[in-house]
């Protein structure tokens, strides 16, 4: 989810285990900077044509594959299913989620907020059409955590318990 802290938390994990780090979120703002688009417009784009997403996703899995890695993308947790050691997904309250983009964005909150709502109706109807999610259904997720209660270090601190548990060693890709 947008403003959930879900990038703090990749770039946390992937530091404290060694691994490298895919964003599935700077791959997109990456394309529409190149396109000299707007997130938002990118995403309407990207209703039309599914290769945005289809090449987004499938540089985001093909790097999963190889292992060692952390993968910050709203829908990993879903088409890398099969693939993930340990599936994390972070949530907190739309204006909470709003209020932290604003800041991090420097934008206004109405603006922050209008464009989170875009944002997230457009990548409902995406990930339903294209790869039949319902990005209501968490039933696949290791852990669950709702951010708005905890600040960075201590969503940090709960999914590094989660992952040592779920693994029972603090890294597996030691040898790399």
């Amino acid at each position: 989810m947008p403003g959930s802290g879900k990038s703090t938390l990749a770039r946390k994990i992937a530091e404290w285990l060694g691994l490298r780090l895919v964003s599935a979120g700077s791959l997109f703002r990456d394309l529409a900077a190149r396109r000299g688009l707007t997130l938002s417009e990118l995403s309407r784009l990207a209703e039309e044509d599914p290769s945005i997403d289809k090449m987004i996703d499938g540089m985001s899995l093909n790097e999963a594959s190889k292992g060692c890695v952390v993968v910050d993308a709203h829908i990993a947790g879903w088409i890398l299913k099969n693939v993930a050691h340990v599936r994390i997904y972070l949530t907190a309250p739309e204006e909470v989620r709003a209020r932290r983009i604003a800041e991090r964005d420097n934008k206004s909150y109405e603006d922050a907020l209008r464009e989170l709502r875009l944002r997230e109706e457009s990548e409902g109807r995406r990930f339903k059409i294209y790869y039949n999610i319902d990005i209501k259904d968490l039933g696949d997720f290791d852990l669950v955590i709702n951010t708005s209660s905890f600040n960075a270090e201590e969503v940090f601190e709960i999914a590094k318990k989660a992952i040592e548990l779920k693994l029972k060693t603090t890294n597996q890709c030691e040898s790399n």
